[in-house]
């Protein structure tokens, strides 16, 4: 059966068949989306061909064999597989929490049918006088819930679906952590010759092995107010709608917050960014000294990692506009570089890009 015999089925067997599809703005990946409209019913429509990118990370590959794969496999991202999707949507329903329901959806043909959960992102939300303390305390407590329980090494969703839940690695933070000197100077003032690149292996080798020490946690991974939708009319943690959060993984919690907190595309205000981890801290039972060490390393990991995408999105693809978010991440680095743990990682940054770390200062 080709993907245009399964798509007609899977609408049929959902009740939307000859619904009207209304097409969705395009993101960074590779999915589309369709909104579904049928005698006042409403969902959306995932279409993720599997043909689209490279193949995911299979369980036990080598780092010699995911490096031949690309960069998904290095990188531990799930392929856009629509049974990644489903399989943690369902782990996040049965821990009580909002991402859209599952109506239906062929893996093999990389469709999917699920509950459409409206417009009203976080980003769209604050600016139109939704509290922002609130909405980053409630955001923090959903983290507080998902850290909470254990990590599962494979999740199971409808139709057979099953995908594995694997481990946040060496090799993942070794590549995203590249980006930052591999793309970097291809759209900015930076310059890496041989005995940088040495010193920054040094650098990054010694991120990583602070990381690998942190405790591990279910980590949702792309947490940030464009993939958060407030649901005021539910109640508890379900007021926080969840979106794309196929590419989970065995990371660590800070993770999360340097993506919820640590936002590209928005300006996170002082007072939400404390009372986001207040409210944490208090639903998790834990300490901050450590956790504000954590967010500090994983953190400037991740504003490296993004700098180097967003390099990456100009100088390869052509996507300028990514450009216009990179004084805000570098300010999201030099932040995370104040902390004592960080010192070598911020003399090299320093050397290399110290006009950037004192703009954003």
């Amino acid at each position: 059966m080709d993907r245009s015999e399964a798509l007609q089925r899977l609408l049929a067997e959902t009740g939307f068949d000859g619904a009207r599809r209304d097409p969705l703005p395009g993101d960074a990946s590779t999915r589309r989306y369709e909104r579904l409209s049928k005698h006042g019913r409403r969902a959306m429509l995932m279409d993720a061909p599997r043909s689209a990118e490279s193949a995911p990370c299979p369980p036990g590959a080598t780092p010699a064999e995911r490096r031949r794969l690309g960069w998904n496999a290095t990188s531990r991202l799930a392929a856009s597989r629509v049974e990644a999707f489903v399989s943690v949507a369902a782990y996040l329903e049965g821990l009580g929490l909002a991402p859209p329901q599952i109506y239906g959806a062929d893996c093999e043909a990389g469709y999917a049918v699920i509950e459409d959960l409206g417009d009203n992102l976080y980003a769209h939300a604050i600016p139109q006088g939704a509290d922002e303390i609130a909405l980053y305390e409630e955001a923090a407590r959903v983290l507080a819930h998902v850290h909470g329980a254990p990590a599962p090494s494979r999740l199971d969703g409808p139709g057979g679906a099953s995908w594995p839940v694997l481990d946040y690695d060496a090799l993942a933070l070794e590549v995203n952590a590249d980006l930052f000197v591999e793309w970097l100077p291809r759209a900015a003032d930076v310059r890496i010759d041989d005995k940088a690149r040495a010193r920054w292996e040094q650098v990054r080798d010694g991120l990583i092995v602070k990381a690998l020490g942190f405790p591990r946690a279910l980590t949702i991974r792309d947490y940030h107010a464009e993939n958060l939708l407030w649901l005021p009319e539910r109640e508890g943690l379900k007021r926080v709608g969840l979106l794309d959060f196929q590419d989970a993984v065995r990371g660590w919690r800070a993770w999360d917050f340097a993506m919820l907190l640590h936002d590209a595309r928005r300006d996170v205000g002082r007072a939400a960014h404390a009372a986001a981890i207040r409210a944490y801290l208090d639903a998790a039972g834990a300490g901050e000294a450590e956790f504000q060490r954590e967010l500090a390393v994983l953190g400037a990991i991740n504003a490296m990692r993004i700098l180097g995408i967003f390099a990456r999105l100009a100088g390869r693809d052509g996507k300028q506009r990514y450009l216009a978010f990179m004084p805000r991440e570098w300010g999201h680095l030099a932040r995370t570089l104040e902390h004592p743990a960080l010192a070598e990682a911020r003399d090299f940054v320093e050397s290399v890009a110290r006009p950037y770390l004192e703009k954003a200062a």
